[in-house]
């Protein structure tokens, strides 16, 4: 999922699935002529020329029926648009504009958000009818869904007004800062301790924060938007509408933020829910540190700090690299140490290692142990170089990906590790295969 959305809304039977699925690539959507097809959100991840964003298809949109089924149907567009960057307002180029599309446009221009207008069934999408510049959302883009026709100039105006959302966001925004967990674990009252003032509700009921909360924080000199978002509850315990796609906002924080901040009740150690957590935070390729909050509550020895970094150790094989600090949001004991952790691990994922150092740790760490074997044909690692960062990314050239055991490959990222400071963020080894012209 991307950390940008794009809702699909109009009134039933205009197009709006057919559409979806063209943009997907794929046939996602049920697409029936009949309305009401499509009661929830479904999602497809989409890239066009080079812009990423997470469509969302939503049912259509019946304002005159009281029936439930059309309630429920209303209510999960309405949700859609509100979790979303822009909106994508399909209408009916042969029916022209009806009633209900003009309350749906009257509905969106409240929202104050981007919409594009997208008139669908059209033969020719160059001749758009004029009369749907009456709906106020700026100029209409002509498509044919169906046939696969001006979808290009729509998704145009898409990522244009996508880029302009994200220009506004990155404005004086400074190190972006997720805190993200599990309810009630302190999520807020870390928040309103690093800024020193309520900005978010807090209370002792799990569910209080209903969406991601920016605010920003100016502290010596540097600036950090901080962003508070929902508990992320297991998937089998999330059946509230809102509460869904709070979750979902959680996780676009996540891939916007420069560093996470993974809170954990220290009361109940880490739990499965955690570790699942952390597993999104790394697959994310994000900087991280492990916030161990409630430490207050916790009766505590000359052990007690290493018994906690052992239970870690265990649960967390994945990211040996986690940097963990104690601290208390209630009190404010040691949540002074958290914004220094993030500015160190957030250098962390932007260093940079010279292409010469990277080859004579490399020669080092094949001469203490080389390369496997596999059939008869041993593995050649013939130079290193590092291509980004955040996350670091390292391209290995070898004779032959194959030969490659992925325990020789966590051999060779914990060398890596050894020799630079990468803690706090997961980094990446790509391999790339010499062709026989480079070998000779």
């Amino acid at each position: 999922m991307s950390n940008k959305i794009v809702a699909v809304v109009g009134r039933p039977n205009v197009g709006k699935s057919t559409l979806f699925n063209r943009v997907a690539g794929k046939r996602i959507s049920i697409t029936l002529d009949m309305p009401g097809v499509t009661r929830d959100r479904i999602y497809a991840d989409v890239e066009w020329c080079g812009t990423e964003f997470t469509m969302i298809d939503t049912g259509g949109i019946e304002l005159k029926s009281d029936d439930q089924m059309w309630k429920h149907i209303r209510r999960q567009a309405e949700i859609a648009v509100e979790i979303a960057d822009v909106i994508l307002f399909v209408v009916d180029g042969k029916q022209g504009i009806l009633s209900d599309d003009y309350q749906i446009a009257s509905y969106l221009r409240q929202t104050r958000k981007p919409v594009v207008v997208a008139v669908n069934k059209l033969d020719n999408p160059a001749d758009t009818p004029y009369e749907f510049y009456d709906l106020g959302l700026g100029e209409p883009y002509g498509v044919s869904a169906e046939h696969n026709k001006g979808l290009g100039d729509v998704l145009d105006a898409v990522t244009d007004a996508l880029g302009e959302c994200q220009a506004e966001e990155e404005q004086e925004e400074g190190l972006k800062i997720a805190i993200v967990g599990k309810p009630n674990a302190g999520k807020s009252s870390l928040a309103n301790k690093l800024l020193g003032v309520d900005r978010t509700i807090v209370s002792d009921i799990a569910g209080t924060t209903r969406d991601s909360i920016d605010s920003v924080l100016e502290l010596n000199g540097k600036r950090y938007t901080i962003i508070d978002t929902a508990g992320m509850r297991k998937k089998k315990a999330v059946d509230e509408d809102v509460e869904y796609y709070s979750v979902m906002r959680a996780l676009a924080a996540v891939q916007r933020a420069d560093v996470v901040l993974i809170v954990i009740d220290a009361q109940t150690e880490i739990t499965e829910q955690d570790v699942k957590i952390c597993g999104y935070v790394h697959e994310q390729g994000k900087p991280s540190v492990i916030v161990m909050n409630k430490w207050d509550t916790i009766e505590k020895d000359t052990h007690t700090v290493l018994r906690f970094n052992k239970i870690l150790e265990n649960s967390l094989k994945f990211m040996e690299y986690y940097r963990a600090v104690y601290v208390s949001a209630l009190t404010g004991k040691r949540v002074d140490k958290i914004l220094a952790e993030a500015e160190a691990v957030y250098a962390n994922a932007n260093r940079r290692i010279p292409t010469g150092t990277l080859n004579d740790v490399l020669s080092d760490l094949l001469a203490v142990n080389e390369p496997p074997t596999k059939n008869g044909r041993r593995l050649k690692v013939y130079y290193i170089t590092q291509t980004g960062v955040c996350q670091p990314t390292f391209v290995l050239f070898v004779n032959d990906e194959t030969l490659m055991h992925f325990s020789y490959k966590r051999y060779l990222e914990n060398g890596l590790r050894n020799a630079f400071d990468f803690g706090g963020t997961p980094i990446k080894l790509v391999l790339r295969t010499k062709n026989k012209e480079e070998e000779e």
